[in-house]
């Protein structure tokens, strides 16, 4: 269980500091409260409680979160390291704690260049104040696109001022198919993100799936009264969105199983408690 977060004399703490302009704090924002679960330091009262009832409701929900981002570490650094790829296109990035895509990526190649693309006012204040901090490497770039991922034309054409499609691009989307409740839709958006993309590059995917049938009637319920529901997949249409591409060992498996570090080796049973599937594969 998620425990309630107090300062040193026992009041209520509030990490996010002041909000930025035209952001209401006093609302619970999933970004903010995924950012809590990974125990950052960019969400405000409403969300620690937020999270904190979520998690009695969804007990899975924090080690989704972790399992997940700790997917992220992994494929990004395989991204960069042995498959040599230099520009990444991170949709629907959110407000990670630590870990970014750039700062993970740039560590290993510091000429790489990384485009997040968001919708959310939240998340692209977030992403201003890092861009002010001046936040990539000096031989790398990093920048930020106020895009919907449903208007493929308007993310390819504003990445395009950063990345060059003559070479290879990591194109990562986690925990954002899920909110797209028409399973052709989502695999017709991913078609046309990868047309515009040359050979050798690559996509990883990770998304809640549904192989618990209590999680599935509990996250209808939440659906129901939701403004941003989110639709559980099973396994095989998961690894739809691969078709046509040369997968990754060990292909698409719980976050955990995917070329787990050794410092974080999960039991079979832990893998279960994710509850979120991934991959990554190379384009032909």
């Amino acid at each position: 269980m998620v425990d309630d977060i107090r300062d040193d004399n026992g009041a209520d703490r509030d990490p996010g500091g002041s909000p930025p302009p035209g952001v209401d704090a006093s609302a619970a924002h999933p970004a903010r409260v995924w950012n809590f679960w990974l125990g950052g330091r960019d969400y405000f009262k409403a969300d620690r409680v937020a999270g904190i009832e979520l998690s009695r409701q969804f007990p899975h929900l924090p080690e989704t979160a972790r399992a997940e981002r700790a997917f992220h570490v992994r494929a990004t650094r395989y991204l960069a390291g042995p498959a040599k790829i230099r520009q990444f296109l991170d949709l629907g990035s959110g407000l990670p704690a630590g870990g970014n895509t750039h700062e993970i990526v740039q560590r290993i190649a510091p000429d790489t260049g990384i485009v997040y693309v968001d919708n959310d006012p939240v998340v692209l204040a977030h992403a201003k104040a890092l861009l002010d901090a001046n936040v990539s490497s000096p031989e790398g770039t990093v920048s930020y696109l106020d895009a919907d991922l449903r208007d493929v034309t308007a993310v390819i054409r504003g990445a395009a001022s950063t990345l060059d499609y003559r070479r290879p691009v990591a194109l990562i989307m986690l925990g954002i198919l899920g909110y797209i409740d028409d399973h052709g839709v989502a695999r017709s958006i991913t078609s046309q993100l990868l047309s515009a993309l040359p050979s050798g590059s690559y996509l990883a995917i990770a998304d809640g799936v549904s192989t618990n049938d209590d999680i599935n009637r509990a996250q209808l319920r939440h659906n129901s009264r939701s403004e941003a529901p989110y639709h559980l997949r099973k396994p095989d249409e998961l690894a739809s969105f691969f078709d046509g591409m040369d997968i990754v060992e060990p292909g698409v498996v719980p976050c955990p199983e995917w070329k787990p570090d050794r410092a974080d080796a999960t039991t079979p049973a832990g893998s279960a408690e994710a509850h979120v599937y991934c991959g990554v594969a190379r384009k032909p």
